[in-house]
């Protein structure tokens, strides 16, 4: 008879032979046609540009984030919407709670500008000498 941390051992090493056995079959059935192309750094046919080391505008990332957490947010009113009829007027009082709290946040966001894809223009600001009185 085994015990339980004998079956997890049992199912870890069938979880490792499984993943050996994966890598030996595919490397068994596929093609070796090894060419240039995919040495690339892309195998997508671009040609990569200038420094891989780029700095790419934060604002990419906040729009990703942002719609993230908004689309998580969403899923958790598809298990509401199937129920809410059985579960009352509490029910519907916290989901509306919950909404204007994603409200809120949705228009904070976009008040701050973040879902803005179009580069705002700087301002640079006029530094006078105040020796002569002129601009810098």
């Amino acid at each position: 008879m085994l015990t339980e941390f004998g079956k997890v051992l049992i199912f870890f090493l069938l979880g490792i032979v499984f993943v050996i056995a994966g890598l030996l079959t595919s490397r068994l059935l596929r093609p070796a046609r090894p060419y240039a192309g995919k040495l690339a750094t892309y195998e997508c046919g671009e040609e990569p540009l200038g420094n891989a080391w780029v700095r790419f505008n934060v604002r990419f990332y906040v729009v990703a984030l942002v719609y993230l957490i908004f689309a998580v947010e969403v899923v958790f009113l598809f298990p509401w919407a199937l129920v809410y009829r059985d579960m009352g007027m509490l029910a519907f009082l916290e989901m509306a709670v919950f909404l204007a709290v994603l409200l809120v946040g949705f228009v904070h966001v976009w008040a701050k500008g973040d879902l803005d894809w179009d580069k705002p223009r700087p301002e640079v600001p006029i530094v006078r000498s105040t020796i002569t009185g002129n601009r810098a």
